[in-house]
Parts: structure tokens; sequence; C-alpha cells
């Protein structure tokens, strides 16, 4: 049987999603819960890896086990009561055994959110920079960002990845009364580090260190020692994953 996880996280103290050698990570703090409630080893393969300090607002993950489960919100409560406060399961549901959490995602939806003022409240949960900012100006690059489709020069350099094409959906800067200014970036899939090097490169135009023209051209070197530097993940958010309509036919939010 494979179920899918939905899930959500403060990635502030964690070394990000996968499990690694030299901290905590989400993947392994979720998989000590379900193994302790489920009394079994269980394994989750996420639909991503986000970085250490990045949160998640809806992450998915799935998992096998030889044996059904009973499914109810009594189930997802208990393992909730195991999982830290900062780690939180909405539903788990059953999928086909061909369904993956990972390769079979749609689509990857991000913000990326920047505040002028110090937020005693929302400690790393938002990056604060000063400078003014051109968001006219930013929102130009977002539209010149559309029309490609190779982000080789936004990506880490040592991404193991067959290629660099995505395909956008949208990207636009967008300011709020509240002193939050949020970049939203919609795409099929991105590249490790990709938002966040965007983004530090779009806060180098809005300063008017970085011409509209001096962006295409970088985009089309295809270098990324020629883009800004990635702005940290504090800020960032995956906000939601898409599947085909099937795999999430049987998803019932519990609580």
């Amino acid at each position: 049987m494979r179920y899918f996880i939905e899930l959500s996280y403060c990635g502030t103290a964690y070394h990000g999603w996968q499990t690694q050698a030299n901290g905590v990570s989400v993947q392994t703090t979720l998989e000590a819960a379900l193994t302790q409630r489920l009394r079994k080893p269980v394994f989750v393969v996420g639909s991503g890896r986000t970085d250490a300090g990045v949160h998640a607002r809806q992450q998915f993950a799935h998992f096998d086990l030889d044996e059904p489960i009973l499914l109810s919100d009594a189930l997802v409560y208990s393992i909730n009561c195991i999982l830290p406060e900062d780690i939180a399961i909405r539903t788990l549901f059953p999928v086909a055994p061909n369904h993956h959490a990972r390769f079979s995602a749609v689509s990857r939806y991000y913000q990326y959110h920047i505040t002028r003022y110090k937020n005693a409240f929302e400690p790393g949960l938002t990056y604060h920079f000063r400078p003014e900012l051109n968001v006219e100006l930013m929102n130009e690059a977002c539209q010149i960002l559309m029309r490609h489709t190779d982000f080789k020069s936004f990506s880490k350099v040592r991404a193991n990845v067959t290629h660099f094409r995505c395909r956008l959906d949208f990207a636009y800067w967008q300011r709020s009364e509240a002193d939050l200014l949020t970049l939203h970036i919609k795409a099929n899939r991105f590249l490790w580090g990709m938002v966040r090097t965007i983004v530090g490169t779009m806060l180098e135009i809005g300063q008017g260190r970085m011409t509209l023209e001096q962006f295409e051209q970088l985009i089309a070197a295809q270098d990324r020692t020629i883009a800004g530097r990635a702005a940290p993940p504090n800020g960032l958010y995956l906000m939601e994953v898409g599947y085909p309509a099937n795999i999430l036919e049987q998803r019932v939010v519990y609580g």
C-alpha cells in the first residue's frame, strides 16, 4: 500500500528536507514520528527538497506499507502529537502504487517574502531587507523571465540534473499594505537554488544595480557566476504542489 502525506513546516530549526548526517532534517523527523506511531519502519519520499531554513505551507511525501492502515482523524492527531510544533500533518490518504510524490507532481508554487522593517513576532519568517526597491522594474524583469525556459544561470553550479529547462506558469512581485513584498512564482519544476538566486538578482535590479538588458543577457549566458547572490532561505515558502486530479481523489482533510 502506498500513502501520500500532506504536511507543512517551519524550516527554521531544520537543515532542510532531506536526511543528512550533519543536522536534523524534516524528513528524518517525520520518519521517526511515523515509525513510532505505526510501529514499523517508515521511509518517506518528498515531492522535492527544500534547503535549510526554507518553509513549506504545503509539502507532500509518500511512503509504502505491507498492510493497509485505518485512516482517521485520530490517527492524524496522534502523529501530530508526536511531531514537534513546527511540523504539522494535514492529511494522509491512499494512492496507487505508481503514484510518486516527486515524479507525479506537475507543478510547484513558491513565494518569497521581504519586509523593510524588523518584526519581533516573525523572526526567521521573512527576509528583512532595508533598501527601497523599484517593484515596477522588478516586475518587468519577471516578464523577461517568462520568455525563457533555460535557467542554468540561476541554478547552483553542482546541481545534479540532466537539463536546466523549466516551464514557468507565472512570476510577479506584489506589495501588500502590511509592509510585505512577495514574489509569486510557479513552474513545472525548479532547479536547486533557483528561486533564491532569482530573488537575489532581482534585488539588484530593484536597487538600480542591474539593467533589464543585463538581466536578459545573464539568462542567455547560462552562467551562474554572473547572476546575483542567492537571497537568504528564511523568506522562501513552498506554497503548493500540484498533482493530477486522480491522485488526490481520495484526499480527505482531517481536523
